[in-house]
């Protein structure tokens, strides 16, 4: 049984982890931790939910934490977790490069793994695959993402991640659009990276969507993933951990388990 503490429980994924978990014949709810935890217990379970990660953690020994809390507090919870020797699975987004090198840093030095996965959508995995072929023939693209209008980043994990993916696919810098361009109001044309725009789509009604635009000489291309609820993300974080077991050190992205 893989033993599982989920930090973020009584939040909108963190309550859907722990529905799945629950449901898994492989693994254990040991334990939950959530910031605005006042004593609940979670339903149908004797497992409480509490405060501070730290003092569960050390309690319940868990093999891994599924962390999904918010951008400005991760890093903190992975330094926790990541010093106790755990391995993690994480669905915040918002990370920075130098992030990045210090979780790979402190995994290899505690002997554990983790798991940074901006999308655990299977089907948001394949789109950044097809997108990546797409790029070598079709070089010119922009990305439109759309978020419910509570996301706390822009642009998106899952954004970035795939700007970087085309970034290597494309070999680097590659000039969009008219040299003599201008704004006439500044970000209209979106956040630029390597050459290409992303743009940031806030609303209530979406849960999360990625349109990637490919344009060449009288035709375009897109691929687009739509995630219509929550649940799409789950068989993403369960492989994710299930995987994580026989891995050390940092993992960027869901793709380098498939």
């Amino acid at each position: 049984m893989i033993r599982i503490l989920v930090n973020g429980a009584l939040g909108r994924m963190g309550s859907e982890v722990v529905r799945t978990v629950l449901q898994q014949k492989d693994m254990e709810l040991v334990g939950a931790a959530d910031i605005t935890a006042t004593g609940k217990t979670i339903d149908g379970t004797a497992v409480s939910c509490e405060t501070n990660l730290r003092q569960v953690l050390e309690r319940v020994k868990p093999d891994i934490v599924i962390d999904f809390t918010r951008p400005e507090v991760v890093m903190d919870n992975l330094r926790v977790v990541l010093g106790a020797g755990v391995r993690a699975v994480v669905g915040t987004t918002g990370f920075t490069e130098a992030d990045r090198q210090e979780l790979s840093e402190l995994a290899e030095q505690n002997g554990t793994a983790v798991l940074i996965a901006p999308n655990f959508a299977l089907g948001a995995i394949l789109m950044m695959k097809l997108a990546v072929e797409a790029a070598k023939y079709f070089p010119q693209v922009e990305i439109i993402e759309l978020h419910h209008d509570q996301k706390l980043d822009a642009p998106s994990g899952t954004a970035v991640l795939t700007l970087q993916k085309l970034v290597e696919a494309r070999g680097g810098y590659v000039a969009q659009g008219h040299p003599d361009e201008a704004e006439k109001m500044p970000g209209a044309r979106g956040a630029e990276y390597e050459g290409m725009r992303v743009h940031s789509v806030r609303l209530p009604g979406f849960v999360a969507s990625q349109e990637i635009i490919f344009g060449s000489a009288g035709e375009t291309l897109k691929i687009r993933n739509d995630s219509i609820n929550r649940e799409c993300y789950m068989p993403g974080v369960m492989l994710g951990c299930r995987k994580l077991m026989e891995k050390s050190g940092l993992i960027y992205g869901l793709d380098r388990l498939l």
